[in-house]
């Protein structure tokens, strides 16, 4: 399956949710779709010719990213939003002794789309569920053989929310509640590259709190810190015994941040910030940072 195939497909999986949609659209409730479709790109480049010396080395970036979001308040008791994070680039560096350019790697990938249900109930707290997937467009972690939407987690939850701000710019939400994931990957199995899949179930405790602040006219901030405590492990026996035996029990976290500030209307400059910390695959924290500056046009 093609790289393009699949964006356009996760897109229209994000469209047919909250179809048929326009920003005009009303219902019984006179109120419409709140949609927001924003589309980047960011790009750093430098070369040097074959005669400069010094050492230096030439390189080119490129990332785009795909952020959308639905909401809509279906009864007087019952909203629903959807957000859908779409993020992909490369990068390709120049041979510093032959200035011959290198085969472009893959520098960011991200899927990440988030469904909510909160029922509005009038209370200290509200009832939700909700469903995320979260994936990545190509793993290249075998260069030989590339495998698609690999790995792939659901995480389905329900719990109760509270809204702690809302209002026409900016909104804080935090929930907490029981979640259910479900890991599934495709592992190869022989020398042609042959995979089989495999599933591993978990199950805890999660609380999530999503931030979208506008600071100013030109200036916003979103933030969303999850943290994750598996209570069962459907995999735990196959660890028994080995130094890894309790990893799953510890606390996950992924903590994302990003400043975004326009400079016109269709430039601006933001600053992502991801920490990640799963004991499964790192007994590390990891720490990941990018600054660009590109392109950025609302779609709707």
């Amino acid at each position: 399956m093609k790289l393009t195939t699949i964006a356009v497909s996760v897109i229209t999986l994000l469209m047919l949710t909250v179809s048929p949609v326009t920003a005009s659209d009303t219902d019984s409730l006179g109120t419409g779709w709140n949609l927001s479709l924003i589309a980047g790109l960011t790009a750093t480049q430098a070369a040097y010719s074959d005669s400069w010396t010094g050492g230096e080395a030439g390189s080119f970036s490129w990332v785009g990213n795909l952020n959308g979001t639905a909401e809509k308040a279906l009864s007087p008791k019952m909203r629903y939003r959807s957000i859908l994070k779409l993020s992909y680039g490369q990068s390709m560096v120049q041979d510093k002794d032959t200035k011959e350019w290198e085969k472009p790697f893959k520098s960011t990938d991200l899927i990440d789309w988030e469904n909510l249900l909160l029922f509005t109930l009038d209370g200290a707290v509200d009832p939700y569920v909700a469903f995320r997937l979260e994936s990545q467009f190509v793993d290249a972690s075998v260069s030989a053989k590339n495998r698609y939407l690999n790995p792939l987690k659901l995480t389905e939850s329900a719990g109760v929310a509270r809204q702690l701000l809302k209002n026409e710019n900016s909104s804080i939400l935090t929930r907490f509640g029981a979640a259910l994931r479900q890991t599934i990957t495709r592992d190869f199995i022989d020398e042609d590259f042959n995979t089989k899949t495999n599933t591993a179930t978990d199950g805890g405790l999660e609380s999530v709190t999503d931030v979208n602040l506008k600071l100013d006219e030109k200036l916003t901030y979103i933030g969303k810190l999850t943290l994750y405590k598996a209570l069962f492990f459907s995999q735990k026996d196959d660890f028994v015994g080995t130094p890894f035996e309790d990893d799953w029990k510890a606390v996950d976290v992924n903590w994302e941040n990003t400043v975004s500030a326009s400079i016109t209307e269709l430039v601006s400059v933001s600053l992502y910030t991801q920490f990640l910390y799963d004991k499964q695959v790192s007994r590390k924290g990891r720490l990941k940072q990018t600054l660009g500056l590109g392109i950025s046009y609302s779609l709707i």
